[in-house]
């Protein structure tokens, strides 16, 4: 739709998301994004966080089902979609205005972490991916891919060695242990952004 503010959102989900279905038999998602810029102050040598911003989001049908099942509390994710404004009526007779990321496309950031997917078929429509049940699956339907990541190469020669978790670098605050989850360890502490 022309005029609308299409923005792209980069954080850490503040809470789980929460599933609910409306009155009219709808699904509807809604999770909270803190994003948080960094600078590097050159006088003290470190990097500083500046106010974060945070974001309320609202998913629909399928992708909110999707969302509830993948994503979780602490999450760095990758979200795109409409800025909306909504006013109603609060509960003490006040008249309120908020402001809600609509999103289009959402999905975890591989900055500090990996991700394994796993495509979805609805309603027995094909969309060019095999419905799978599990990763042996998708491993078998796919020659060249291992743990649902492509790591052979095609053209000849040796595939490059994947990488482990227990190879990463020290700085890296995503690779202690944490929370372990289908999208790889999450820390429950500190995040660097």
């Amino acid at each position: 739709m022309a005029g609308e503010t299409i923005i792209t959102l980069v954080g850490n989900l503040t809470a789980e998301p929460e599933m609910r279905t409306t009155s009219k038999g709808g699904t509807v998602c809604n999770f909270s994004i803190a994003a948080t810029p960094r600078q590097y102050n050159s006088q003290s040598g470190q990097w500083e966080d500046g106010q974060a911003l945070f974001m309320r989001c609202t998913v629909w049908r399928d992708m909110a089902e999707h969302c509830a099942q993948s994503l979780h509390k602490g999450m760095r994710v990758i979200a795109q979609g409409r800025l909306s404004q909504r006013s109603y009526q609060a509960q003490d007779g006040s008249n309120r205005t908020v402001i809600e990321l609509q999103v289009d496309e959402v999905g975890p950031s591989l900055k500090y972490a990996t991700a394994q997917v796993a495509k979805i078929q609805h309603n027995n429509q094909s969309n060019g991916y095999s419905a799978a049940k599990n990763m042996n699956e998708i491993n078998q339907s796919h020659p060249y891919q291992n743990q649902g990541f492509s790591n052979a190469n095609p053209f000849g020669g040796a595939a490059p060695a994947q990488q482990s978790n227990t190879q990463l670098p020290p700085s890296d605050p995503w690779g202690n242990a944490g929370q372990a989850n289908g999208f790889g360890t999450f820390n429950q502490g500190d995040e660097e952004f």
